[in-house]
């Protein structure tokens, strides 16, 4: 099944000719749910063919405009669509005034509900739940209170081995109840463990969004051993005096995060428009990490669906 992130923007305050600010969809089982909303996240949608209609949850990291600006003129185009189904926004709680005043003033009628839901920034907590996933928050250390999001699938219950329905005639109600955790007594008497009945055909996968802050040794544990990270990388280590002042990272740091929690893969971004191109940040990230990738606009990242070895 389906779990990938696509990239809507990849600057971070300023937006650049290539680039748009913060913005990510990620696509769990054809579930889609926006990270932050930059200005222009609504173009980036429509250009790169994401459905927007199945936009119904949209989480917030925190209050800077270049990762929430977009979400007034978002809302509009909703309501203009004929929009119905809620929509739900996490965001700190200071955001609830500011979202409430603009969708009154911009919106004669509005066609369906906005929900909001407040965030606690320092500690974790789980926001959304269905049958195979959950959205819980990542509290990060920038100049104001901001929060990543780890979005992690569920395991599902185990299959039964095919030869072993076969050579106990195990029916199907059985069947249900050996995927529950039961033992199955056959014909015989004997007691099959459910462990030799059972196997796990799929690993749940896992992605992590950290966006504006310091480095955090937190942050590590806290993704630890994640699929794939984001992470933003503003500068380069030659300037991370600016990091300091600015309440972000480099890509150096980073990659350590990234090294030390074992990640699968990582992703950097939010990269400084006094920079050129990314292609130094990739560089400087892979010294430590090798495995790092700087985002450009559109790029869609398959988090690869992992199967046991029976």
């Amino acid at each position: 099944m389906t779990f990938s992130v696509t990239i809507l923007g990849s600057s971070s305050a300023l937006p650049t000719a290539n680039r748009f600010p913060s913005a990510h969809v990620i696509n769990s089982h054809e579930r889609l749910f926006l990270v932050d909303c930059a200005e222009g996240t609504q173009i980036q949608l429509r250009r790169y063919h994401q459905k927007m209609n199945r936009i119904n949850h949209i989480f917030l990291s925190h209050l800077h405009g270049d990762h929430v600006l977009g979400i007034f003129g978002l809302i509009s185009t909703f309501n203009l669509l004929g929009r119905t189904t809620p929509l739900n926004i996490y965001a700190h709680p200071d955001f609830e005034e500011i979202l409430n005043t603009n969708v009154r003033f911009f919106n004669d009628r509005i066609s369906f509900q906005v929900l909001f839901h407040p965030l606690n920034c320092s500690i974790v907590e789980t926001l959304y739940e269905d049958k195979h996933l959950t959205v819980s928050t990542l509290p990060l250390r920038h100049r104001m209170p901001t929060v990543g999001f780890l979005f992690k699938e569920k395991q599902q219950l185990p299959n039964v081995h095919k030869s072993l329905i076969s050579k106990y005639s195990i029916g199907l109600a059985d069947i249900v109840r050996i995927k529950n955790g039961e033992d199955f007594i056959a014909d015989s008497g004997d007691v099959i463990p459910n462990s030799e009945l059972t196997f796990q055909s799929h690993i749940p996968r896992s992605y992590a969004y950290c966006s504006d802050t310091f480095y955090s040794e937190r942050l590590v544990g806290l993704v630890k051993d994640v699929d794939l990270l984001y992470h933003e990388a503003t500068f380069l280590s030659k300037d991370i005096n600016l990091a300091k002042q600015t309440g972000h990272s480099t890509a150096a740091q980073a990659a350590t995060v990234a090294q030390k929690a074992n990640v699968g893969k990582l992703i950097i971004g939010h990269f400084s428009s006094r920079y050129k191109n990314a292609l130094q940040h990739e560089v400087e990230a892979r010294e430590i990490f090798p495995n790092t990738f700087a985002v450009e606009d559109g790029q869609v990242y398959e988090i690869v669906e992992k199967t046991t070895i029976l």
